[in-house]
């Protein structure tokens, strides 16, 4: 690699705004290329670096005895295609993040290695501890480290005590201990299996029919088969196989075999007919998107109503972006989708596809992850993560569900990928599609002001009619009692019609748990997370209240923990509630939950889409999660039970996403021959949001609150960047947000521009004040100008760098924030 001979730009995985020159030395030369990872010399460590290509010029008083060398070069192939690089390095620039630390979020994890400060047993302190020498605590520290060196921090964990730091040195001095620099953190390896080849099928004669024979007529039609078939084919003994290796008949050899995060084969199937009447049909939607396929960058947002059927628009789409040679990614906003998605994908295009998500082992990850890079697939599906998959060039990229929060990261790099999806088709020059039943006030607004095209669907398939809504009014339910309150009449009775049609019901809770708001009626004290700001939810199939923000559990015990009385009142309810409420009232009814305590398991979500499908489960009881893209199509009643969860939220866009999961939700009934129907239930039935879901209009929503937006200058007529501040000691939080604001509005009365252009929001304490037992404060900076925004942020940055780097109080800068709390 000529340009790399010398010296070479390197991004290191650490929260360091820079890139670095390093010495590549002639053992290194032949292995080294873009893309690759290295192990370099930083500070005392010993850290993971990412070649970037060859350094620039070197100026000024750096000299060529300053550049220390490259240690190592892990592995045998890039991590990441050269082209790549300026998609990390306009990331980095856009959420204000380290290159390096960009890089490190995009690889599957387990890869990166790192030295650690490790205390280890020397000869002398072996020697010390057999003549008996040393004090109880020595010689229990002796004992630890006799097996394996570990670092000081996981001593103390493994004796259960501190250690004293006098008492370190004092053993290091004498020579019976020893500090020393250890590199940890790599898990992952390629994945091996024994194969069989054959070399001489000359086998004796009288031999002809043996066991032997058997396996030498098998490998001349296989070819190379893994040992493992080779023994489901034969059922002989694997040590027949090792002596057919030892005499020369046969060849074992290890071979590199790729983690299968499929599980279960589908069926091929075949394009389905598109429809083609009016204008809005799904025909002219693929004529219109595949003109521009191959022509450079081109946008279009797709606003199909629930099942219109604009998947099959998107593997229509994929087939003529492949017989282009061009490869395909598709991001599905949810976990629970891909299943769906990658079995119709695959069904469609067979083992050309590879699937990227958060929910894969880091092996399965790492090997799609290789296979994209070798060009053994040409479709990437996946949730938000799949946004940096290794393809060398790209021709389509299909976001569906756009307006869902889910892509946007919350913790780490506050990227969000239906954002990045533009950026990076810009780069490839490929087409970009944006496709959502309620899009996003965003996409709509840029569909409106021509910056993407807008295409259509406005009829289900085969012309079925979209869902009848009835709203129930909840005030009149309000002195109710029992599970009256939530399953009204009007539900019960629609329930029973469906059941008794021999069809399916789908209720629909944003809730999970049992209740959400566990009280003590004599003291009146609800019962809190310890780390949190936030009310406990009680679960009852564990028998334990939990907090949903960082985990906490605390078992049920029937006394209240501040007074010590018995009447813990449970108020609020969750899916858990309705579930064992529902089984109450049809006990021969097939029930089954869907949320995130029923789906942690592999496979858990297949089986309950299964169950669907084939007709074993009666009433489904979910979480946003059914509200997705599933397709149902036995199921004819939805029931809502209750639609305001989300509309009292502290959030500009509390009645966008409340409109958004009505209407999807509403959307899973009637997709099949039977019309569907819904029973909304709602203490708001005249908010405009709650109206719009029942008319199915989304036109009407979308001019009533752009309107609302537009009046009070939020997105998408401004921008926005959120300044979150945290940490463990309120007092240290608050005037650390307090100095973090002083010097936001310095920076903007230093030039007349910005106090023009950027309005300063705070700083004020968050909604939810302590999560995880940290103290949270937050700034918003608002701004109509994204450049001016960031320019604001760099100066910031350039002259409060300390503020940004304080070890007890973390501020995290989050571009274009989505949750508000």
């Amino acid at each position: 690699m000529p340009t790399l001979l010398h010296h070479i730009e390197i991004a290191v995985a650490l929260p360091i705004d820079a890139t670095f020159t390093y010495a590549l030395p002639e053992t290194l030369v032949p292995f080294a290329r873009i893309g690759m990872r290295v192990l370099v010399p930083f500070q005392k460590r010993q850290v993971t670096g990412y070649i970037l290509g060859a350094a620039p010029p070197i100026t000024g008083v750096a000299t060529q005895w300053q550049i220390k060398n490259i240690l190592d070069i892990p592995d045998e192939t890039v991590l990441f295609p050269e082209a790549m690089i300026p998609f990390f390095k306009w990331i980095a620039d856009y959420y204000c993040y380290p290159l390096g630390e960009v890089i490190h979020t995009a690889l599957p994890g387990g890869l990166n290695t790192h030295s650690t400060t490790v205390i280890a047993l020397t000869n002398e302190g072996v020697a010390a501890l057999k003549q008996n020498i040393l004090t109880p605590v020595q010689k229990k520290m002796a004992l630890v480290l006799e097996n394996r060196a570990c670092p000081l921090k996981k001593l103390k964990h493994k004796l259960n005590q501190d250690i004293s730091h006098s008492l370190i040195h004092t053993m290091l001095k004498k020579g019976w201990l020893e500090k020393r620099q250890e590199c940890r953190g790599r898990t992952l390896r390629l994945k091996t299996e024994p194969w069989v080849r054959l070399i001489c099928s000359d086998i004796p004669s009288d031999q002809y029919f043996s066991a032997r024979q058997k396996i030498i007529r098998i490998l001349e039609t296989h070819r190379e088969i893994s040992l493992k078939q080779l023994k489901t084919l034969t059922s002989v003994k694997i040590g027949l196989a090792h002596f057919l290796n030892k005499n020369g008949y046969i060849e074992i050899f290890n071979k590199q075999v790729y983690r299968d995060p499929f599980g279960e084969t589908v069926t091929p199937d075949k394009p389905r007919k598109l429809t083609c009447s009016g204008n809005c049909s799904q025909k002219q939607v693929v004529d219109t998107i595949s003109r521009a396929l191959g022509k450079g960058f081109a946008s279009f947002l797709l606003a199909g109503v629930t099942g219109s059927g604009k998947t099959e628009v998107y593997m229509h789409l994929t087939a003529k972006a492949l017989k282009r040679g061009e490869s395909v990614l598709v991001l599905v906003p949810e976990i629970a989708l891909i299943a769906q998605a990658s079995q119709r994908f695959r069904a469609r295009f067979g083992k050309r596809i590879a699937v990227l998500h958060s929910a894969l082992s880091q092996g399965e990850r790492y090997d799609q992850w290789i296979r994209i890079l070798k060009g053994q697939v040409v479709i990437v599906i996946g949730a938000r993560s799949a946004i940096f998959a290794p393809f060398e060039k790209i021709g389509l990229i299909i976001v569906d569900e756009e307006h869902d929060t889910s892509y946007k990261q919350d913790s780490g790099l506050h990227y969000n990928s239906r954002d990045m999806a533009m950026v990076r088709a810009k780069r490839h020059g490929a087409v970009v599609l944006l496709g959502s039943a309620t899009p996003s006030i965003q996409s709509c607004y840029n569909a409106a002001t021509n910056k993407y095209t807008l295409t259509v669907l406005t009829e289900r398939i085969e012309k079925r009619p979209l869902p009848e809504i009835a709203i129930v009014d909840l005030r009149k339910a309000r002195d109710m009692r029992g599970i009256n309150r939530f399953i009204t009449a009007e539900l019960r009775q629609a329930m029973a019609a469906t059941l008794a049609q021999d069809e399916q019901v789908l209720l629909f809770l944003n809730r999970r748990g049992f209740a959400n708001y566990p009280v003590c009626s004599a003291c009146g004290e609800a019962l809190q997370c310890q780390n949190c700001a936030i009310t406990l939810t009680m679960h009852k199939r564990i028998r334990a209240y939990k907090c949903h923000y960082c985990g906490f559990t605390r078992p049920a015990l029937p006394q209240c923990p501040t007074c010590g009385s018995s009447a813990l009142k449970l108020l609020g309810y969750g899916t858990e509630l309705v579930e064992e409420a529902v089984k109450a009232i049809f006990p021969d009814a097939r029930v089954a939950r869907m949320d995130r305590d029923t789906t942690q398991r592999k496979g858990s979500i297949l089986k309950l889409l299964k169950g669907l499908h084939d007709r074993t489960t009666d009433i489904l009881i979910g979480t946003q999660m059914v509200a997705k893209g599933h397709d149902f199509p036995y199921i004819t009643l939805v029931g809502i039970i209750c639609a305001d969860l989300s509309l009292n939220v502290p959030d500009f866009r509390a009645g966008e996403q409340t409109f958004q999961i009505l209407a999807q939700v509403a959307g899973r009934a009637g997709r099949g021959a039977s019309p569907g129907k819904v029973i909304l239930q709602t203490y708001n039935p005249d908010h405009f949001s709650v109206i719009a879901a029942k008319k199915q209009d989304y036109q009407a929503f979308y001019d009533e609150e752009i309107n609302c937006r537009k009046s009070v200058g939020f997105p998408p007529f401004t921008r926005l960047i959120q300044l979150k501040i945290t940490g463990v000691n309120p007092r240290k939080v608050s005037l650390h947000a307090q100095a973090v604001g002083e010097a936001c509005y310095l920076v903007q009365s230093t030039d007349d521009s910005l106090g023009k252009h950027i309005a300063i929001l705070g700083p004020a304490e968050a909604p939810i004040a302590r999560i995880d037992k940290r103290y949270r404060w937050q700034i918003l900076l608002k701004g109509a100008d994204s450049i001016i925004l960031h320019d604001f942020i760099r100066r910031l940055l350039g002259t409060n760098k300390p503020l940004f780097t304080n070890k007890a109080v973390k501020v995290v800068i989050d571009v274009d924030p989505v949750f508000m709390m």
